[in-house]
C-alpha cells in the first residue's frame, strides 16, 4: 500500500482545512518545496496536492507549485482541484504530473471522465469521492448531491477509471480515525475491479495498519504529518512494507 503525503494550496501557501471549510484555513508549513523533499526523505514515492483555489474557482491556479515539485523532486505528483476539461489535465501532464485528479466533473460531466480515459490512459486519472453521508459532495465541498458514494464509484469504473481517492468529509482534517466502514463498503461492492486510495481522518500508524488490512492500494496523510502523531517514515515503511 503506497503512503501519500499531502500538501494543499491556498493562496501559494501550504494549509490544512477542518472538514474542508475554507474558513478553517491554517498553515501548516512556511515552504512547500521544504515540505516535498522532507517527504522524499522520509521514503515517501508519491505526493498528493490539492488547488483549494482551483477546486472553488473550477480552473488551475497554483499550477507552478505542482510543476516545481514534479521536475524538481523524484516524487510522483498526483493533483486534484479545479480541473475541468481536457486541455488542463494535457497540460499538467505534460509538466510532469503522474495523476491528475477529476473530482466534481466526475458527477457533473461523466463524459469528461471517459475521455480522459480514453486519451491519456487509466493509470494517469483518478476520481475523487468526496462524501458526506454517504452523498457525494462537489464544487470544493460546497455543493452537496443525491448521488451515493458507491454509485458513483460504479459508474465511473464503467468508463474505464482505475483508481479512486475517497474522502469522508466529516473526518477530513480532524485526525478522528479514517472511515474504515465507508472504505471497506466501497472495496466490497467494487469487487477488487479499483484502486481505492483512503484519505481524510488518519491520526496515527493505527489507521495506516487499518487501512492496509482493507487491502487498499494507497493512504494520504496530510495533517497528521504536520501535528505530528504520524511518523511519515514508519508509515511508509509499514504501508509500503511486505
Amino acid at each position: 500500500m503506497i503512503i501519500l503525503p499531502a500538501i494543499d494550496i491556498k493562496d501559494g501557501n501550504c494549509v490544512r482545512l477542518f472538514k474542508g471549510d475554507f474558513s478553517t484555513v491554517e498553515k501548516v508549513a512556511a515552504d512547500y518545496m521544504e515540505t516535498a523533499k522532507g517527504f522524499e526523505k522520509a521514503g515517501a514515492s508519491w505526493i498528493h496536492m490539492v488547488d483549494l483555489d482551483g477546486a472553488k474557482e473550477g480552473k488551475p491556479v497554483n499550477t507552478k507549485i505542482y510543476k516545481d515539485v514534479a521536475t524538481k523532486t523524484l516524487l510522483k505528483v498526483e493533483v486534484g482541484g479545479g480541473i475541468r476539461n481536457l486541455e488542463t489535465i494535457e497540460e499538467y501532464l505534460a509538466m510532469g504530473i503522474s495523476r491528475v485528479i477529476i473530482g466534481s466533473a466526475a458527477l457533473k460531466n461523466p463524459q469528461l471522465v471517459k475521455d480522459a480515459v480514453n486519451k491519456f490512459g487509466s493509470e494517469k486519472i483518478a476520481v475523487g469521492i468526496d462524501s458526506k453521508n454517504g452523498m457525494v459532495a462537489t464544487e470544493g465541498w460546497l455543493e452537496s448531491s443525491d448521488v451515493h458514494y458507491i454509485d458513483l464509484a460504479k459508474k465511473m469504473i464503467e468508463i474505464g477509471v482505475k483508481y479512486f481517492i475517497v474522502t469522508d468529509i466529516s473526518k477530513d482534517g480532524t485526525l478522528s480515525g479514517v472511515n474504515t466502514i465507508q472504505l471497506a463498503e466501497l472495496s466490497k461492492a467494487t469487487k477488487g475491479q479499483c484502486k481505492i486510495i483512503a484519505s481524510g481522518g488518519v491520526h496515527t500508524i493505527e489507521d495506516i495498519k487499518e487501512c492496509k488490512k482493507l487491502g487498499l492500494y494507497g493512504t494520504i496523510c496530510g495533517k497528521s504529518i504536520y501535528k505530528g502523531t504520524l511518523d511519515l517514515k514508519e508509515a511508509v515503511e509499514i504501508g509500503e512494507g511486505a
